[in-house]
C-alpha cells in the first residue's frame, strides 16, 4: 500500500522520508504553496476544500508547469480562498463573476493555464450566466467546482445544488428546489472535457484536473465535497469522518454505472464518478479569435484593432 501511494503521487522515497524540521523547504509539492501564509487555514477541521486544493497542486506538478505558467482565479466563499495558499499568479475576484474575469484574462494572455476556481454557489447562482457562456464559447479555461451544496460559509443558507428534502437556514423545513446537475449542464452548453469526482477519491480528483488543464477547451471538474459545519450539523449528518464515508458508500465509478440495467441507472442515486464527456474536436476559442484577427489584417493591413484608429 505504501508503494502504491507513492507512485499514484509520483513522489520519490527521498521525498517521503524528508525529516518534519526540513520537509517544507525539500518538498517540490509544497513549494506549490505561499510559505509565508497563515497556516492551518481557515477552513474548519476537516473540511474537504484542503483535499481538493491538494489534488489541484499535485495535477499542476504532474504537468510538469511552473508556477508563473499558471493564474488561479476565484469569486467569494470558503472555495475561493483556495488560491490565497497556493504560489501562482492568482486573480480574487467577486461573487460570481471568477469566469468573466478569467475570459478576459485568457484572451488578454492566452499562454496561461487558467483555472477558475469557484463553489457551487459562486460558479451556478450569481455566476449561472458566466458558467453557461464560457462552456458555449469553449473557452480555455479550467473550471473547478467544489460542490458542498451549501453556502457554507455565509450561514448555511440554500444553494444551487441543495438536495430536495435537506435542510438549511434558508429552507429550515427541507429544500423543495431540485439541484442543477453541473456536469449535465456543463455537457450541454459545449465544455469539452467534463468530470465528477469526490474528496474521498482524491488520486481520481488529482487525474482529472490534470486531464482537465492539459484539455485546449472549457473543462470542468466537479469536486463533490461536504460541510460538516453547517449543513452536517442541521441534518444530522455526523462528523466530517462519517460524512467523507458516505462520499465513498454512495458514489460509483462511471464504468460501473454504465454496466447497470437502464431500469437500474434510472433508480440510480448515488454520484457517478469519471469523465463523463470528452470532445477535443470542437475549436478553442482564443484560438479562433486570433485566426480571425490574422484574416481580417491579411485583407486589409491598414486595420487595426481599434478599427484603424
Amino acid at each position: 500500500m505504501e508503494q502504491h501511494i507513492l507512485d499514484a503521487h509520483e513522489l520519490n522515497r527521498r521525498e517521503a522520508k524528508i525529516p518534519r524540521e526540513n520537509w517544507f523547504e525539500s518538498s517540490e509539492t509544497l513549494q506549490k504553496l505561499r510559505k509565508n501564509k497563515r497556516f492551518p487555514t481557515i477552513w474548519c477541521s476537516g473540511c474537504g476544500i484542503g483535499v481538493v486544493m491538494g489534488a489541484l497542486i499535485r495535477a499542476i506538478q504532474h504537468l510538469d508547469l511552473h508556477n508563473d505558467q499558471v493564474v488561479l482565479v476565484a469569486g467569494i466563499g470558503s472555495t475561493a480562498r483556495m488560491p490565497v495558499y497556493m504560489d501562482f499568479n492568482t486573480l480574487h475576484t467577486t461573487h460570481g463573476r471568477a469566469l468573466a474575469f478569467a475570459t478576459g484574462l485568457k484572451i488578454a494572455r492566452p499562454e496561461k493555464k487558467v483555472i477558475a476556481i469557484m463553489g457551487d454557489g459562486d460558479a451556478l447562482a450569481i455566476g449561472g450566466n458566466h458558467f453557461i457562456h464560457a462552456a458555449r464559447r469553449n473557452i480555455g479555461i479550467t473550471a473547478l467546482v467544489v460542490n458542498n451544496s451549501i453556502y457554507g460559509m455565509t450561514g448555511g443558507q440554500n444553494s444551487p445544488t441543495t438536495p430536495v428534502g435537506m435542510r438549511t437556514t434558508t429552507a429550515p423545513y427541507g429544500n423543495v428546489e431540485p439541484p442543477f446537475p453541473i456536469c449535465e449542464l456543463a455537457i450541454a452548453a459545449g465544455a469539452t472535457y467534463v468530470a465528477r469526482s469526490t474528496v474521498f477519491h482524491a488520486l481520481e480528483l488529482d487525474r482529472y484536473l490534470s486531464e482537465a488543464i492539459a484539455n485546449d477547451g472549457f473543462s470542468l471538474v466537479e469536486a463533490v465535497s461536504y460541510c460538516h459545519t453547517t449543513y452536517g450539523r442541521l441534518n444530522k449528518l455526523g462528523t466530517a469522518a462519517d460524512m467523507m464515508r458516505s462520499l465513498k458508500e454512495n458514489s460509483i465509478a462511471n464504468s460501473a454505472f454504465h454496466k447497470l440495467t437502464a431500469e437500474q441507472r434510472a433508480e440510480n442515486t448515488k454520484i457517478v464518478r469519471g469523465i463523463l464527456h470528452r470532445n477535443p474536436a470542437r475549436p478553442e476559442y482564443t484560438s479562433t479569435y486570433n485566426h480571425l484577427i490574422e484574416r481580417v489584417h491579411s485583407e486589409d493591413p491598414t486595420l487595426s484593432i481599434s478599427g484603424g484608429q
